[in-house]
């Protein structure tokens, strides 16, 4: 035991849509095909909301199951931050709006976008109130309903994207778990790279935008599977190299699920052997910012307290960064 306060996950869950998207289904909107996807991203499924709802509504899903699962009253809960790139309008924040449909009455909210390394920045975010000693509980949420924001007739983007949420509850403890350590970077050049054209200041919306199709995500594929093989890769094993952590030593590497090739690229230059690499993406897709919650979310029975691992994350802008986490319990006794 130590005085130092660590930020603890203490429980777990996500939320996502019945409507399964198969490859077969797109197949029939753009010239495309199950072999051309998968052998390309990996993706063999996604889940897409079909009931006129925003990300709110899932990011509620997933966070009144985190509360139930973990008997907590929303009374109790300090702060609500909530990773998204589709907030349900430009304002109010989509984590004011989250707060409202569960309940949370005495907790402040706010969105953070940071695109798919969204949830790691916010994760992060959320540990240092509870380091400060002034936050005793703190809801981290990252949903995305992206196909609100994908163009079904772009058939480099449309197989990529699918919709989620997930939620995660830290709690403060002097026991060494919980966020361990924290590198993130940013570089806007990127920005031409992936983004959104059109529906901010810059360029609000008009009958123009509308029609030129530039509500949707637009990305430069060939250059952005570059910088992210790289960069999400160098990140990873830096951790593992300034925390002295090997691939014998290192339980477990929750990828952003983006490319199944990006993935075994990351895997591959940390030594890891894919039993210890989580993998969701032929289900789900990329669902940004609730990528890496639903994975731990999925591989929760089998995460034991003291486990070492790496979050590892890319995304638009460009942002990267790598969360080392020491898991705070045993995964079976919470379900």
């Amino acid at each position: 035991m130590e005085n130092k306060i660590y930020a603890a996950i203490t429980g777990i869950n996500a939320w996502y849509p019945e409507y399964r998207l198969t490859n077969d289904e797109i197949a029939t909107m753009v010239d495309t095909s199950d072999e051309w996807i998968m052998q390309r991203v990996g993706i063999k499924e996604r889940r897409i909301l079909k009931n006129g709802a925003g990300s709110s509504y899932m990011g509620a899903s997933a966070v009144k199951g985190l509360l139930e699962k973990t008997g907590t009253s929303p009374d109790e809960v300090d702060l609500l931050i909530c990773a998204t790139v589709t907030p349900d309008m430009l304002f109010p924040a989509t984590s004011n709006i989250i707060s409202d449909l569960v309940g949370i009455k005495n907790a402040w909210s706010f969105d953070i976008n940071a695109a798919c390394s969204g949830f790691i920045f916010t994760l992060q975010t959320a540990a240092s109130f509870i380091e400060s000693g002034h936050y005793k509980k703190v809801v981290v949420v990252g949903t995305d309903k992206m196909s609100a924001i994908t163009d079904y007739t772009d058939r480099t983007t449309c197989p990529l994207f699918g919709d989620a949420s997930g939620a995660i509850l830290l709690e403060p403890t002097h026991e060494k778990v919980g966020i361990m350590d924290h590198i993130f970077h940013v570089d806007g050049s990127g920005k031409e790279y992936l983004h959104m054209k059109a529906g901010g200041s810059l360029k609000p919306p008009s009958h123009e935008t509308v029609d030129a199709r530039e509500h949707f995500v637009y990305q430069d594929g060939k250059v952005v599977f570059k910088f992210a093989v790289s960069h999400m890769a160098d990140i990873a094993v830096e951790m593992m190299e300034k925390h002295h952590l090997t691939p014998e030593t290192l339980d477990w590497l929750v990828p952003h699920q983006a490319n199944m090739r990006i993935i075994e690229a990351t895997a591959k230059r940390m030594g890891l052997p894919k039993k210890k690499v989580m993998i969701n993406i032929q289900k789900y897709g990329n669902t940004t910012n609730a990528t890496i919650p639903l994975c731990l979310y999925e591989w929760e029975d089998q995460l034991k307290k003291g486990d070492d691992i790496i979050l590892a994350a890319f995304g638009g802008g460009f942002t990267w960064g790598s969360i080392y986490l020491r898991w705070a319990y045993d995964g079976k006794q919470q379900n």
